[in-house]
């Protein structure tokens, strides 16, 4: 590729996560270099429209954006002026973000949760032959999956909490065996989430019988599988790794998290007070070992670009235990991720590139594939 290359901004979705999209989105687009990029934005409803924006940035967290999209919509009843589409890519022009002088040579989906960083939107862009910014559809739906992702874990020797997990019919259809696995693996508290979420949506610490019958019904809500985790008593540590095949780690930061434990409203309110320190409070043997692991897991996932790999780090004992991968990452200015390679020497524009640089990677190295080479 050559000359300004025209990235795809995908943002919003029909996740729990579509503020938070948002706001990381918003970021990205004012950070990317607009002398070796141009922005195309495309918003995902709430609903599942998706939309062709082209007016300010700063409009996309407050929710304005939706309603100037679908005012300024261009009519897509008209043929496409720019040739032949391919199925797959014809969605991109349904949403007006792909016509004359507008097809996309780059896709950065910066989209959190469900049909979004679980495989389904990375398939599309498969199907397109688009490069995109970000995992692959295997290590998209492993990252996404936190119970595939534990097995995934265990085959690696990965240190990690003990778990459980329970369908929507086993919850339904046997309540009280449900709740007496749980209490025979473990003691309370102990956590109850979806198998599929993220930025703690649907997350509980359980500390009696009646809470986790409570939070099991809530988890469901979000998704058909349900986790039941262990309860460590230890620091929250967050690694970020960056890379294709042969990735880098950053340092390691430490959440303080200003509620019980790092839920949704002690990541992203305004009145939150959760501290983050980087680095963490760690000997630098330790710091050591959870960047090994981090880069263990991302390569056992098949992860791609990028990833935050989060730790716990047990206070009694010093012992370090991986509890997920988060394949797309909240991309904020304040966000963990952009803020742990900031510390590592790599700025937010320059960390945007090298992820560009990565998808035109991954994606020439496929083509390579199927030309035979």
């Amino acid at each position: 590729m050559s000359g300004k290359k025209r990235i795809g901004i995908i943002f919003g979705g029909q996740s729990s996560e579509h503020e938070v999209s948002r706001v990381s989105a918003q970021s990205v687009i004012n950070s990317l270099d607009r002398n070796k990029y141009e922005v195309i934005m495309i918003g995902i409803t709430k609903e599942g429209k998706w939309l062709a924006y082209e007016g300010p940035a700063e409009k996309l967290s407050t929710g304005e954006w939706q309603t100037i999209a679908e005012t300024n919509r261009i009519d897509v009843k008209k043929p496409a002026q720019t040739g032949d589409f391919n199925s797959a890519r014809e969605i991109l022009r349904i949403s007006g973000a792909e016509r004359e002088g507008k097809t996309i040579d780059i896709a950065f989906p910066v989209l959190h949760g469900a049909n979004g960083e679980d495989g389904t939107i990375q398939g599309l862009f498969e199907l397109a032959g688009i490069p995109y910014v970000g995992s692959g559809v295997l290590g998209s739906a492993l990252g996404m999956d936190k119970y595939y992702a534990k097995i995934v874990f265990e085959k690696e020797n990965l240190p990690q909490g003990k778990f459980l997990v329970f369908s929507k019919k086993q919850i339904i259809n046997d309540l009280d065996q449900a709740i007496r696995q749980v209490e025979n693996v473990f003691t309370y508290p102990c956590f109850v989430k979806p198998c599929n979420s993220g930025s703690s949506v649907g997350v509980s610490k359980v500390c009696t019988r009646e809470k986790l019958v409570d939070s099991l019904y809530m988890a469901l809500e979000y998704d058909r599988r349900v986790l039941v985790e262990e309860f460590i008593d230890g620091q929250e540590i967050e690694c970020a790794v960056l890379g294709n095949d042969e990735p880098i780690a950053s340092t390691v930061g430490e959440i303080i998290p200003c509620n019980e434990f790092y839920d949704y409203e002690a990541k992203y309110s305004a009145k939150s007070t959760s501290k983050v320190l980087i680095p963490a409070r760690l000997s630098s043997e330790t710091i050591e070992k959870i960047r090994e692991y981090a880069l263990k897991a991302f390569k056992a996932l098949d992860c791609a670009g990028l990833a935050r790999a989060d730790f716990f780090v047990q206070k009694k004992t010093g012992k370090i235990y991986i509890n997920e991968l988060n394949t797309m990452p909240g991309f904020t200015q304040i966000s963990m991720y952009p803020k742990l390679w900031e510390a590592s020497g790599i700025t937010y524009p320059k960390l945007l590139d090298r992820l560009i640089e990565l998808a035109i990677e991954r994606h020439e190295e496929k083509m390579d594939i199927s030309r035979g080479l």
